[in-house]
């Protein structure tokens, strides 16, 4: 029978030996994965050296780098992707979109976007989403409206992203109703509905009708794509008894545009107490020349707190002739209002 302490040694040593083995073992896996990771990075280094100037050179209008784009392997088509999509995630130019759209569909890159929008790696559902928004394949529309419940933020990005350089008008329903959605990007949710213009106008005002709530978002949207055909529930919404709402109602006012009516509304309302009603009001009264006392109102503001006096000052600037007279008249006093004043007649003289 083995004596009890030489059975608990015998046991710590089979632990330690356990231990080492296990910490030999662990040492090794980390090293081997270090070495394919190193292997595959200085493979995709060598790749993006083959590849990088094929792409510039045909954004510039190559025939020749495009075929050689075209004839590279299926397999590249990932990489090849990659380097055209995603420079566009910060770089919106127009012309550079553009060129990228043909060379996607040159190379037949939806196939491969369709076989990666289920992937398991975040990053290739979202090279997946904006090849396919940069394409405009309307098509896939459903596709790009599913991804903006995806469980990573850069792929919700990308979804909006596409939709913005889709501009299908069957998204503006989900476009619409995402405005709410805090955990979509405000300012690509904004890009979306810009792109998608005055369409968008019918379902917001619909949708402002039934939910009360979230007023304040419909009036910022109004504000990015509203026409004229919003000045009337705009001008409702100033009377909102919720400040934030009231002072969104004039920005989009602002947007859309002033009626004799509206005008009198903003007029009205630089008398508020809430500095950003103030200020959406100065806004509104940008370019204003009709009736009222507009330009004199507007004057009493520029000594206002500073968001409120700017707007106040950069209106009196687009009201023609009683806008000058009054920055003239104000621009020789001291202080806040002085300064303000002088510094929109010398833009106005440069702009002259």
């Amino acid at each position: 029978m083995i004596d009890g302490p030489v059975y608990v040694q015998r046991i710590a040593a089979l632990l330690i030996e356990s231990s080492v083995i296990l910490v030999v073992g662990m040492a090794v896996a980390v090293l081997l994965l270090r070495g394919l990771v190193a292997v595959q990075q200085a493979f995709e280094r060598r790749q993006l050296r083959r590849f990088q100037p094929l792409v510039d050179a045909a954004l510039r209008g190559d025939p020749t780098a495009l075929q050689h784009l075209a004839a590279s392997p299926i397999r590249h088509r990932l990489l090849i992707g990659r380097l055209l999509i995603e420079p566009l995630i910060d770089d919106r130019d127009p012309g550079r979109i553009a060129s990228t759209r043909e060379i996607v569909r040159a190379l037949s890159l939806i196939p491969v976007a369709d076989g990666y929008l289920n992937s398991r790696l975040w990053w290739r559902r979202a090279l997946a989403l904006r090849a396919i928004g940069l394409i405009r394949a309307t098509e896939r529309t459903a596709a790009l409206v599913a991804a903006l419940d995806d469980p990573h933020a850069d792929v919700r990005a990308a979804a909006l992203d596409a939709l913005t350089d889709l501009r299908d008008p069957s998204s503006i329903p989900a476009v619409v109703v995402r405005l709410h959605d805090r955990s979509l990007h405000r300012g690509r949710c904004a890009a979306a509905l810009a792109a998608l213009g005055s369409e968008c106008e019918p379902f917001l005002a619909d949708m402002a009708s039934i939910d009360e709530t979230h007023r304040f978002n419909y009036a910022r949207a109004l504000a990015i794509c509203g026409t004229a055909r919003s000045r009337p529930l705009l001008a409702e919404w100033t009377h909102d008894r919720r400040p934030d709402v009231c002072a969104a109602a004039f920005e989009g006012l602002a947007h859309v545009g002033l009626d004799e009516d509206a005008a009198r509304l903003a007029i009205d309302a630089l008398d508020r107490e809430e500095v950003p009603v103030r200020a959406m009001a100065a806004l509104a009264l940008r370019g204003w020349m009709g009736p009222g006392d507009g330009a004199i109102r507007l004057a009493r503001l520029l000594d206002d707190e500073w968001p409120v006096a700017v707007n106040a000052a950069r209106s009196l600037r687009s009201m023609g002739l009683d806008g000058a007279v009054v920055l003239q008249t104000y621009g020789a006093r001291p202080g806040l209002a002085g300064e303000l004043a002088r510094q929109m007649l010398w833009q106005q003289d440069v702009r002259c």
